[in-house]
């Protein structure tokens, strides 16, 4: 499914579409360029899945943990070179646990570790306002 929000409220709105759909043990793959939009639906999907917690990036933590609904693991990978690194700080045992959601920005370097059902989203920047999104993995 392809998207076109003018907007980040419009962006947020699809996040809000998606979190009731989510369940503990989901895994939710975001991509998409610097800047595309990844960390603002993150925290339009943890605010909907009740997290009370700022949302924000984790590029230098490479994961945030947040509690609400379901307790949401937020994952960023750029930094992360191999699959041995996400390795050793547990990512392999947090992304099978039946109790979490995943969050995964940069997911390029763990994909041959995770398991083949996932929801993908590909954020494209349009414009300044304007993103194309692609959904794979969840009806609307």
């Amino acid at each position: 499914m392809k998207l076109t929000t003018n907007s980040i409220e419009e962006t947020q709105t699809i996040a809000k579409l998606i979190a009731p759909k989510l369940k503990g043990g989901d895994i939710l793959l975001l991509r998409g360029d610097l800047g595309a939009g990844k960390t603002t639906l993150t925290k339009a999907l943890c605010e909907a899945l009740g997290v009370k917690e700022d949302v924000t990036s984790p590029t230098f933590t490479i994961v945030n943990e947040y509690n609400g609904k379901y307790k949401v693991n937020h994952f960023d990978m750029y930094r992360v070179n191999s699959i041995m690194e996400a390795m050793e700080f547990g990512f392999d045992e947090m992304i099978r646990d039946r109790d979490s959601i995943n969050i995964i920005e940069w997911p390029e370097v763990v994909m041959d570790i995770l398991p083949s059902e996932v929801i993908d989203m590909e954020i494209k920047r349009i414009d300044n306002n304007s993103r194309e999104i692609t959904i794979s993995g969840v009806e609307l």
